[in-house]
């Protein structure tokens, strides 16, 4: 599979798989997103479902993919500090604002972030088009957070905190897209840093609430496990598809598309987390989508 993938590198057949894929992973990334911030502490979720992270990796890493190449290693070092970075973020933010409230900022603060870093590391160049896209993109960001500031009602108290860090995050996102497309591209095998990384990215969260994750006890551990591998599964399917589709394609269109996910997300914070989301805040999540569609065609 993996001679598959580099023989559709710069095809028109992977653009047309890398676009596939970024969708997919918008899809992927709301859910994983309403699974982290549902019934439990945000924290304890992380680092249930990195729990698994790690569990199902380790076979791959022994097993299955090639053994990674010496100058790797320190790739690797570099994606385990932004994840970490990143992950404290997210969780912080999920602790202090509602799904729907705080999720649109941090997917549709990422793309702006990135395409710039796709700029400066890949050499990567846009048409006015697509920054055309990008501006409807960010004007859909900045009236939903000052939508927030005015209406939302649901953790007031925490709400201006939530929404500086979800552009914190969102900065994070971009850090890790661009840096993670980078470690892609540097091994010869994308499923060798795909495999070592879910491995040593499963490390953090699971040691430093080591004792709040063995107190689960009775009626708790079962939903606890179920969301544990539910939750790194798709992680596995989300985070692989973002980054073959960074590997297939331009990294900055891969990171825009994907923040189509503010739509699910407006979905399933309805639907299965029961928050109101109302026909404003669903008409700007639609612009932040708009924006991504409009950049992808102007490519």
């Amino acid at each position: 599979m993996s001679g598959w993938v580099q023989s559709l590198e710069g095809t028109p057949a992977g653009h047309d798989l890398a676009l596939a894929l970024a969708l997919a992973a918008a899809v992927l990334h709301a859910l994983f997103g309403a699974l982290q911030k549902g019934r439990y502490d945000p924290w304890i979720s992380r680092a249930v479902i990195d729990v698994f992270y790690f569990v199902l990796a380790l076979p791959f890493v022994i097993f299955v993919v090639p053994w990674p190449e010496p100058h790797m290693w320190p790739i690797f070092a570099g994606a385990f500090v932004i994840h970490a970075g990143y992950k404290w973020l997210q969780a912080m933010t999920y602790a202090r604002g509602a799904y729907t409230v705080v999720y649109p900022v941090v997917r549709g603060t990422g793309p702006f972030f990135a395409v710039i870093g796709a700029g400066i590391v890949f050499g990567e160049h846009f048409a006015p088009g697509q920054w055309a896209g990008l501006a409807v993109l960010m004007a859909g960001i900045f009236g939903l957070a000052a939508y927030n500031l005015r209406h939302v009602s649901v953790d007031r108290e925490t709400l201006v905190p939530a929404l500086w860090l979800a552009v914190a995050t969102g900065a994070t996102v971009a850090i890790y897209t661009t840096y993670d497309a980078y470690g892609i591209r540097a091994t010869a095998d994308p499923f060798t840093f795909l495999a070592w990384f879910f491995l040593i990215d499963g490390v953090l969260f699971p040691l430093v609430f080591a004792r709040r994750l063995l107190a689960v006890r009775g009626a708790e551990v079962w939903p606890m496990l179920r969301l544990g591998v539910f939750g790194a599964v798709i992680a596995y399917l989300s985070f692989g598809s973002i980054m073959l589709a960074t590997r297939l394609d331009k990294v900055g269109e891969a990171a825009v598309l994907r923040e189509t996910s503010t739509v699910f997300a407006a979905l399933i914070g309805w639907l299965v987390l029961g928050e109101k989301v109302g026909r404003m805040r669903t008409l700007l999540m639609g612009l932040i989508a708009l924006g991504a569609v409009i950049m992808e065609m102007a490519g």
